[in-house]
């Protein structure tokens, strides 16, 4: 699925980064969403640094009642590094091998029984994902990339 496809009829967007920004390039999801804020300010367009544990969002998401909801982490999925995927969060991938407490696709199944929107992971393979090490150039490069295409995607919702 191309993300174009994924935010047609979009209302309300809620775009949550995952991750952990001492571990390297696990700080994928939350360093893209920090770097959207900056960029964008859309009414309808919500924004969530959710770290480690995106379930502890889950009121949050539930009484934004977006239309469409986001995941952005790092995800092993035997990629090359930095390669990103477009998943559902319910399939595979949302129970990959992940730093965080509990798989997405528990969360996804908990939230579709709250509100009724579209759900999509993006993944990033990480290279490094050691304690106090920098993002690798190959995530960084990625995380840019995937911030402007989301930039201009969501300018127009």
């Amino acid at each position: 699925m191309e993300l174009e496809e994924f935010f047609k009829d979009a209302k309300r967007v809620l775009i949550c980064g995952i991750g952990n920004d001492t571990r390297g390039d696990d700080a994928f999801g939350v360093y893209v969403v920090e770097k959207l804020k900056e960029r964008i300010s859309n009414q309808k367009v919500v924004f969530l640094n959710c770290g480690e544990m995106p379930e502890s969002y889950a009121g949050k998401i539930i009484r934004e009642n977006p239309s469409h909801v986001v995941f952005i982490d790092a995800v092993h999925f035997e990629g090359k590094p930095g390669e990103i995927v477009l998943a559902d969060p319910e399939g595979t991938l949302g129970e990959a091998f992940s730093t965080h407490k509990m798989p997405l696709k528990l969360l996804v199944g908990y939230l579709k029984q709250n509100i009724n929107s579209r759900f999509i992971l993006i993944g990033a393979q990480p290279k490094q994902t050691g304690l106090f090490v920098e993002m690798s150039r190959e995530l960084k490069d990625s995380a840019e990339r995937l911030v402007n295409i989301l930039e201009r995607i969501l300018a127009e919702i």
